[in-house]
């Protein structure tokens, strides 16, 4: 099915053609010799994000936090942990990034709190508190247990039991991130005033952390055991229930209206945007957050490559199932990689990492480039004593620290992401010699060259930034597809296989090629009889 152009609109907006680079704060740059990264690190970074092509940055948190969950785990919703710098240090990034014309995402956290936020902290103070009810409080079932068979993400019971005030609170993560009574208005209230404060110091908007998960089933029933449970990444305990009445309650989608009218509030002047993190699996639910009327999320996040098998015909069908399933005006995002998951090049190899990322920035809708990635940097083998994630030290191999390791800048100490001297907070690759921004800037055919060169081409391409998306048959291991507006029409080829794949479409005429994933050729094509290298990708103009 070939979509609509851009919602039928005649201004696109910034979210709509731009392209978002996720910063893990704590890896990115570090200034001050701690062996983490900073805001002030991320200052000194921007203008290599300006000639990178981006057009926005997400920020994973850099909030007050005890950091059980490095970050995750708020105390304060309103600062910035001194780890990261202050709210001085976050407002020089913000007009140093909008003066290079980068907007700025931060984080947005409406699920739980640390258990070291002075709302909990009074919330857990007695049963008759005044903040009691602004968590998820229950008492113990007749045998003492848990109020139900709730489990947390990161292994074992959703539920801990509080011996002060005799009863259980829940938490979806860890016991130090207790959930937030989304019910209870005066949270809502609070959380939304949260979101005002970051708008008024000109944030351009928020990524919302496991948006689905802040409302839970009323009755708070037990979920269902999955009759045919099966292996996935959150482990074997988490796939034995149907985890039905601890996430996306309906009552969901009137929260996310609200946040959407606060949002539209601001004005169109300098629109601003929500992201959501929310289960794809299920297509029917995972639309229903564009809202009936396109008014709650601006895009949910497009996790359905994520975990693809990495074959042309598979990625075709996904993506031919995204564009066919959208409502008509909504726009799609697309996500390789995260701070939650493997990265791509260790997925699919350092090769067709090459092609991903073509993939990536010429599919239709908003790309979401995960720092390093375009460098080709890979999980590290982090051993077991230098392990940090809690996830991972509760159920081993699920820990997510691989992903998470130092920005690999230049083949100086540490990669040139802290002083020498300094440890970092997690081991460095050991291939940032070969490997970092230096060493690809000085090889006009590395990985981040072709990342720049394609970011350039979509930047002044109308067919990949508002075109419509139609995927044709091409040859055996290759997804071909048409990005076509108004009187512009690219074809974008992509060969999976480790091998040479000749293509024949005659009905297309001849062409330009402009960019070869090899960044080695480029002018005119006769596309009847035509050869991809093996993990070769191209963008031609027809």
């Amino acid at each position: 099915m070939e979509n609509p152009d851009l919602q039928h609109s005649a201004t696109p907006l910034w979210w709509q053609t731009g392209v978002i680079y996720q910063i893990y704060p704590r890896s990115f740059q570090d200034t001050n010799s701690d062996g983490v990264g900073d805001l002030a690190g991320v200052i000194q970074r921007l203008d290599y994000l300006s000639a990178l092509g981006v057009d926005a940055i997400w920020l994973s948190p850099f909030y007050r936090s005890p950091m059980a969950d490095f970050g995750y785990d708020i105390s304060d919703h309103i600062d910035v942990d001194p780890l990261f710098g202050d709210l001085t240090t976050f407002d020089r990034l913000l007009a140093e990034a909008h003066q290079r014309e980068i907007r700025v995402i931060v984080d947005y956290v409406p699920n739980h709190t640390s258990d070291q936020h002075p709302w909990f902290i009074e919330s857990r103070s007695a049963r008759n508190s005044e903040k009691r009810d602004w968590y998820i409080w229950r008492d113990a079932r007749p045998d003492g247990g848990p109020p139900n068979n709730w489990l947390s993400l990161f292994g074992g019971s959703a539920w801990e039991w509080d011996p002060h005030t005799g009863q259980y609170y829940l938490h979806t993560f860890l016991k130090e991130q207790p959930d937030l009574n989304w019910r209870n208005t005066l949270v809502q209230n609070a959380m939304f005033d949260v979101a005002r404060f970051w708008l008024d110091r000109g944030v351009d908007g928020f990524r919302i952390d496991v948006a689905a998960a802040i409302m839970k089933d009323p009755e708070l029933r037990d979920n269902p055991v999955n009759p045919e449970p099966r292996r996935s990444r959150f482990g074997t305990e988490w796939d034995q229930y149907l985890h039905i009445h601890s996430y996306r309650h309906p009552e969901i989608h009137g929260i996310y209206r609200d946040f959407r009218r606060l949002l539209d509030s601001y004005g169109s002047e300098r629109p601003r945007m929500s992201i959501g993190e929310v289960d794809y699996e299920d297509m029917e639910k995972w639309i229903r957050y564009y809202g009936e009327s396109l008014d709650e999320l601006h895009m949910p996040f497009g996790f359905h490559l994520l975990h693809a098998r990495w074959q042309s015909d598979n990625v075709r069908r996904i993506v031919d199932t995204v564009e066919g399933n959208l409502p008509e005006g909504a726009w799609p995002n697309w996500v390789l990689g995260n701070h939650d998951e493997p990265r791509i090049a260790t997925r699919v190899g350092l090769r067709q990492a090459r092609v991903a990322m073509m993939l990536l920035l010429t599919l239709r809708g908003t790309p979401t480039i995960y720092y390093g990635d375009e460098l080709g940097m890979q999980n590290v083998h982090i051993p077991s004593e230098q392990a940090r994630d809690p996830w991972g030290k509760n159920v081993a191999e699920l820990g997510r620290d691989a992903e998470r390791t130092p920005m690999q800048w230049d083949a100086g100490p540490n990669a040139g992401f802290c002083p020498s001297g300094s440890a970092p907070w997690l081991p460095i690759a050991d291939d940032y010699k070969l490997r970092n921004v230096a060493a690809e800037l000085e090889n006009p055919r590395s990985l981040l060259c072709l990342t720049r060169e394609l970011t350039r081409t979509r930047r002044s391409s109308p067919a990949l930034q508002l075109g419509g998306y139609r995927s044709i048959d091409a040859s055996a291991d290759c997804f071909a597809y048409i990005r076509q507006v108004e009187d512009q029409t690219l074809l974008v080829l992509l060969n999976f296989a480790n091998g040479a794949r000749p293509i024949s479409l005659p009905h297309l005429g001849s062409g330009r090629l402009l960019v070869s994933t090899e960044l080695d050729s480029r002018g005119p094509v006769d596309l009847s009889s035509i050869e991809l290298r093996p993990n070769e990708g191209w963008l031609v103009q027809i």
